[in-house]
Order: structure tokens, then C-alpha cells, then sequence
């Protein structure tokens, strides 16, 4: 009787707040333009560079092409002189000549965090007090430094962040990933919005003040991180400062991926997130539709079976309490999947920017619009089996984010210690 009454309480539980998940995404205002901005000051962008990647000239020609009106110095960072994408640097200042641009050599490895070793040495030579921190796979819009330096012209807020979108799953395996990035990564964000303030930063964009860095000590207070991103956001706010977010969305293009590598993405994703929220990450499995309710309805039906079964005694009939959990167990069954499949694929859709789902049957013509609109995009198309999928996988993922301390990032095993400092293997 217990456990079914437990059962039936996690399968509305988890229906409920996937819907409450969905509800705070629609009401942000997602991909919102400042049409006249007047905050704009001088800036300048810290890019830490390691390898060459297909997309890595794109990504990097859109922040040289930014259409600002104030000075912006651009710093790009490698650790080697021998990285392949030093060339590429070179050839891009040499096509943005009139740009205060620079390729720098930062070779000090002052932690286990190379990332941040080379923010270090970047930001020794930033001329401006306004600062963004963006990852080389990064690409953005031509107004997206004037949309997310505005936010910092209010004095109260220490960092803005954007939320960013996977371009290019070219894989099975990369729609999956996918699903965590362009439909839940963003929306569980808000939905932590609507508890309380946020306390951390998302890594692909971070615009903030050379004044908050050395009031947390500088990127050296980070260089001994994993989650260099999340700490830098968690120190600033918790030196008074608002984190906020931009609406405007960047892109992140990955080289293609396989099952092997997105699993170790997933899983060191998970085991950074229980590092840096323990106690939400333990209760994000709650929130799993496609998990609870099959559950639920399989203990229903076992418990059915009892009732039926020659061998059960007189006067154990269910209870109402039981018979109350047992219909929810029944009803959550049918109607949590396709709650689940229909808001994960409007979030992706409206992520993407592309058209919503109409409300009309695959035979009418307002679909056939749609899918002509969708395929003249050039925008990847979510795969809708896919999020059942995801959310059966993220079971051993969560599961395994608790029993290892390890990550493997960049080709390097660490060891990542409690409030996630690094170990090198």
C-alpha cells in the first residue's frame, strides 16, 4: 500500500513540475532585441583557445564582426604556439585589421584548470573595466555584446549570462544531448529562477566588471575549479551582486560526437552539477515524466493482481487513500509521456526559433506550412522519440554521478574533490 501511494505521488509530482518547468520557459522573454541601446562601454573579450575545430573559424569570425559602437579589445589565448588554432587567429586579424585584437601566448599552467590559466594570463592585459568570458565553440549574433553588456549599466548587477543552444547534433547520440541543452538545461534554469535569486553563471557567455573579479580575487580565486563558470557566478553573487540573464540565445557547435563521448559529456555534466548543487541534483530525479509513471502503474497493476489472487486473505481490500493513489497511478500512466514529449519539443522549437507545433492534424495544410518552414530553416529538427530516450538514460547517469569523483575533460583524468576543486590523474 505504501509504496504505491509513493509511487502515485512521484508520477503527479513529476508531471506537475515538468509542466511548471514549461510554464516559466514560455514566460521568459527568450531571443528579445534592445532596439536602441544606451549602455554601451568599452569591453573586452577573453577567449581562451585549445584545438581546431570545423566550426571554429565561424565562431570566432562572430565575435571579431560584432556590430558595437564603443572600443572592444579582443584577447585570444592558447597555451601552445604550436595549437592549430593560432593560425587561424592570425589569419582572422589580418581580416579584421581595423580590430584592437591580439593572439596571446599563455603558457603558465598556474592550476588544474588550463581553461582558467589562461583567463589569468588574459586578463593582465585587459584595457577596459568591462569584461565578457566566452568559450572558444561559441558563436553569436552581430548585436549580442550590445544586449548583454545592458543589464551591467545597474550598478547591482555583478554578471550577466546567456543561455546557449547545441547548433548542430548531427548524431543520434547528439540529439540526445539535445534534448538536456536545448529543451531542459535552460528551463530548469528558470525554474531555480522562480525559487530564488540565481547564485551562478552559465559558461558559453559572461559579461561582468574587472571590479567584481578582484573583489573575489581574480580569476586565480577559480584556476583550481572544474566548474569555473558556476563558481565565478557563485562568488559574485555571493558578494551581493544579481547574476541576470540575457535573452539573447548564442549557438554552441561541437564536432560530431558519438554514444562514447556524449555519455562521458553527460556524465561529467552530472557529476559537476552534484558536486556544485548536491541537494538539487539528488531531488532533479523527481522531476523524470517518463520514469515515475510506468512505475507507478506497474505497482498498480501488481497490486491488482493481489486483490485478484485466491491466496488474499478477507478485509485486506485497498483502502480510499490506496484507491485514490492507484487511479493516479493509472491516469499518470498515458498522460505524463505526452505531456512530456509535446512541452520538451515546443522548447526546443522555440530555442531553435523555429516555428511552434501547430494545433492541427498531420493531413492539414497549416502542417504542411509548418514543415516547409522548418525545413527552409537549416536548423536542426527535434527528433520527438528522442526525449523519452534521454529521460530513461539520465536513470544511470544520475545513479553514476554518485558512485565516482572522477571526469575526464579534454583528454586529462582528474579527481574532483568536495566543493569541486581538481586533482590531476
Amino acid at each position: 500500500m505504501l509504496w504505491n501511494i509513493i509511487l502515485a505521488a512521484l508520477a503527479l509530482l513529476s508531471l506537475v513540475l515538468t509542466v511548471w518547468q514549461w510554464i516559466v520557459a514560455r514566460r521568459f522573454p527568450l531571443h528579445r532585441r534592445i532596439e536602441s541601446p544606451r549602455f554601451t562601454p568599452p569591453v573586452t573579450l577573453l577567449k581562451p583557445l585549445k584545438g581546431l575545430e570545423p566550426d571554429t573559424p565561424a565562431c570566432l569570425r562572430s565575435w571579431l564582426a560584432q556590430e558595437y559602437p564603443a572600443d572592444v579589445q579582443v584577447l585570444f589565448g592558447v597555451a601552445s604556439a604550436d595549437d592549430p588554432v593560432c593560425e587561424l587567429v592570425k589569419t582572422l586579424l589580418a581580416e579584421f585589421p581595423q580590430r584592437d585584437a591580439q593572439l596571446v601566448l599563455c603558457a603558465e599552467q598556474l592550476g588544474a584548470n588550463a581553461k582558467v590559466s589562461t583567463l589569468v594570463q588574459l586578463a593582465r592585459l585587459a584595457k577596459h573595466e568591462h569584461v565578457i568570458i566566452s568559450d572558444a565553440d561559441v558563436k553569436v549574433p552581430p548585436d549580442l555584446l550590445a544586449n548583454v553588456l545592458a543589464p551591467l549599466e545597474d550598478r547591482g548587477v555583478g554578471l550577466v549570462n546567456c543561455f546557449y543552444r547545441l547548433a548542430n547534433p548531427t548524431t543520434a547520440a547528439m540529439q540526445w544531448e539535445a534534448v538536456s541543452i536545448n529543451a531542459d538545461f535552460w528551463s530548469s534554469v528558470l525554474q531555480s529562477r522562480s525559487l530564488k535569486p540565481l547564485d551562478f553563471a552559465l559558461g558559453a557567455v559572461m559579461a561582468t566588471r574587472r571590479a567584481q573579479l578582484t573583489e573575489i580575487g581574480g580569476f586565480e580565486s577559480l584556476v583550481d575549479y572544474l566548474a569555473d563558470d558556476y563558481q565565478l557566478g557563485h562568488q559574485i553573487a555571493a558578494h551581493g551582486h544579481r547574476i541576470e540573464l540575457c535573452p539573447v540565445v548564442v549557438e554552441c557547435w561541437s564536432a560530431p560526437m558519438g554514444w562514447r563521448e556524449v555519455w562521458a559529456h553527460q556524465l561529467r555534466w552530472a557529476r559537476t552539477i552534484r558536486v556544485c548543487q548536491p541537494v538539487p541534483w539528488f531531488l532533479s530525479i523527481v522531476s523524470n515524466a517518463t520514469l515515475w509513471p510506468p512505475v507507478a502503474f506497474l505497482f498498480v497493476y501488481l497490486r491488482l493482481g493481489e486483490f485478484r489472487s485466491a491466496t488474499n486473505p478477507v478485509g485486506t481490500e485497498p483502502t480510499q487513500l490506496e484507491m485514490i493513489a492507484m487511479f493516479v497511478g493509472v491516469a499518470c500512466f498515458p498522460i505524463a509521456p505526452m505531456i512530456r514529449l509535446m512541452l520538451a519539443s515546443t522548447l526546443q522549437l522555440r530555442i531553435l526559433e523555429l516555428p511552434p507545433l501547430p494545433l492541427a492534424l498531420p493531413s492539414s495544410e497549416k502542417f504542411k506550412t509548418w514543415m516547409v518552414a522548418i525545413l527552409a530553416s537549416n536548423k536542426p529538427i527535434p527528433i520527438v522519440f528522442v526525449p523519452p530516450l534521454k529521460d530513461l538514460l539520465h536513470l544511470p547517469i544520475w545513479a553514476l554521478s554518485f558512485l565516482g569523483n572522477t571526469v575526464t575533460w579534454r583528454g586529462v583524468r582528474y579527481r574532483v574533490l568536495r566543493g569541486g576543486k581538481l586533482v590531476k590523474l
